[in-house]
């Protein structure tokens, strides 16, 4: 059966096409009680369903925004999705999901669907590589929140934890525990400000308590090919770390892993600190400490500053910055 069309709705309610464009966007002003009647049983008679894209194409609102992010099925990002969504049902908004799987071709992608679609606004955890995709459409008019990384600083409106303050944290906890050998694990860190935020964190806690930075104590992960140096072989070094401290939870998990596989014990052996929460680390033989972020209040904060912006789009810029606190548990020891 052939989907039924706006004029097709207008011609069973005997009015005009404006009259029924004017009912499906609310505007009753000077429409009477039986026209309305005549306009909704033909909507139900038709099962018509408006278009929300057709009837917004002169900038009506949709009530619609997109969130893009880098895998729906992250532990936080899971969490950050939920205070989205929360927050834009509270105010009759809907959120439409896109999932990159960390694949800037699929964002890109993700980003024009969007567009086509009329969303009011766009909240991203982006690559980085389509900058200027970005820009174009905020140009355009279209307003676009980040949250979770900030690239190379030209991002306008972000939502973001206090890295640099969580890694000081983190490290100096360690190093009141003994720790002076501390390895840094991380991603490449050259072009992502919010990655290179941590390790500043890291090397002022080391300035502070003054203890000697070592570069061999700053190890890569990557999400592809995994660890650059193996942990067992750092561990057997002439000077191993005593602690690792990991700034993914992809990259903590792995760990773990690697060193259960080689029978190594935490914290017998060498302590952990882990920057995210782990799903059900409560059950672990060993339970492991983590700087915990905040992701369900960041997507709240990114969907409030989102909506702010829908409502007063000349608004100067903002970056907002949410607290972590330290999970105290039982992969540091004191040495």
């Amino acid at each position: 059966m052939q989907k039924a069309k706006l004029v097709d709705v207008a011609r069973l309610a005997k009015v005009s096409n404006s009259t029924v464009s004017q009912y499906l966007n609310g505007r009753f002003d000077y429409m009477s009680k039986e026209t309305q009647q005549r306009i909704r049983a033909a909507i139900k008679e038709l099962d018509y369903t408006p278009n929300p894209t057709a009837r917004n194409l002169k900038g009506k609102k949709t009530s619609m925004v997109g969130v893009i992010v880098r895998d729906i099925t992250g532990f936080d990002t899971c969490r950050t999705i939920r205070g989205v969504d929360d927050f834009c049902r509270k105010h009759q908004y809907n959120a439409q999901i896109f999932s990159t799987d960390f694949d800037p071709d699929v964002e890109a992608r993700a980003l024009e669907a969007l567009y086509q679609m009329r969303v009011d606004g766009i909240i991203i955890a982006s690559s980085g590589k389509n900058n200027d995709l970005i820009a174009d459409y905020i140009e355009k008019g279209m307003p676009v929140v980040h949250f979770q990384l900030e690239h190379d600083g030209s991002e306008k409106n972000l939502v973001l934890s206090d890295y640099r303050k969580a890694a000081f944290e983190a490290t100096e906890y360690l190093i009141d525990l003994g720790h002076r050998r501390i390895c840094f694990v991380t991603q490449t860190f050259e072009n992502v400000k919010s990655r290179k935020e941590r390790y500043s964190g890291y090397i002022d806690a080391l300035a502070k308590h003054n203890v000697p930075f070592s570069s061999s104590l700053i190890q890569y992960w990557h999400r592809q090919t995994g660890f650059e140096q193996a942990p067992k072989a750092l561990l057997q070094s002439d000077n191993p770390p005593t602690a690792f401290f990991t700034q993914h939870l992809a990259i903590t998990t792995e760990l773990l892993a690697h060193l259960n596989q080689e029978g190594i014990a935490i914290p017998d052996d060498v302590s952990l600190i882990g920057f995210d929460d782990i799903p059900m680390t409560d059950f672990f033989k060993v339970p492991v400490t983590v700087v915990k972020q905040e992701p369900y209040v960041i997507g709240k904060e990114a969907a409030s500053l989102l909506l702010d912006i829908i409502e007063n789009k000349d608004r100067h810029s903002q970056k907002l910055m949410i607290s972590c606190s330290i999970t105290k548990r039982q992969s540091c020891r004191a040495i």
